[in-house]
């Protein structure tokens, strides 16, 4: 998969956010964002997942050397972020199936939850579940599925040291095949596999070409 942002800006109201970015993300790549709180990271990553719309320039998508229509991208892409909620009323294995109905995963239910290391609450209300746990939940059921472009911000968000271990080793064992896009206020241990960075606040008063 490839995504070609050319000349991408944002803004709300008359502020800037950021403006003058190009960019080209392509497979056999791995992509992290890099900025403190604040600087913009999310909203690009929202404008790559065509959640947001660009304020100017504009952004293409192809895939085996088809272009996509932006308006079906999101059939592409996976997304884990601390803003996005799961649906709290179900149980996990209700979440799970109800996930594979639209995003198809790599392995049925009681495999993923076995990889999840969660078989003791697999019948629990994810209400219920430690922030730790609900993260780990998010992270799997994007990074368990074939589609081909992954998008993370800060995903190490309320994880412990061996849910992080975890999570990196998700990353080694099942992402080689796929483009992934990370947003990171520095954490290293969330983007150890991208061999690309883009640095937001270049963004902020000049255009940069990447």
């Amino acid at each position: 998969m490839e995504i070609l942002l050319k000349d991408i800006g944002k803004r709300y109201n008359n502020e800037w956010i950021f403006k003058g970015i190009t960019h080209n993300f392509t497979k056999g790549n791995n992509y992290v964002i890099l900025g403190s709180n604040g600087t913009g990271k999310s909203t690009l990553l929202q404008l790559i997942a065509g959640n947001f719309i660009p304020s100017e320039g504009n952004i293409s998508y192809t895939l085996e050397n088809k272009a996509l229509d932006q308006e079906k991208i999101f059939t592409h892409i996976s997304i884990a972020t601390p803003y996005l909620d799961l649906i709290e009323e179900y149980t996990l294995t209700e979440l799970i199936d109800f996930h594979s109905k639209f995003k198809p995963m790599l392995f049925d239910t009681e495999k993923t939850i076995e990889i999840l290391d969660l078989n003791s609450s697999k019948n629990k209300v994810l209400k219920y579940f430690s922030s730790g746990m609900k993260q780990r939940v998010k992270l799997a059921l994007a990074i368990l599925n074939k589609n081909p472009l992954l998008l993370l911000d800060e995903p190490s968000s309320n994880l412990d040291r061996n849910s992080i271990n975890w999570y990196m080793e998700m990353i080694k064992k099942y992402c080689s095949e796929k483009l992934i896009v990370v947003c990171s206020n520095n954490q290293k241990e969330e983007y150890f596999f991208c061999n690309k960075e883009i640095q937001i606040e270049l963004y902020k008063t000049a255009k940069i070409q990447a």
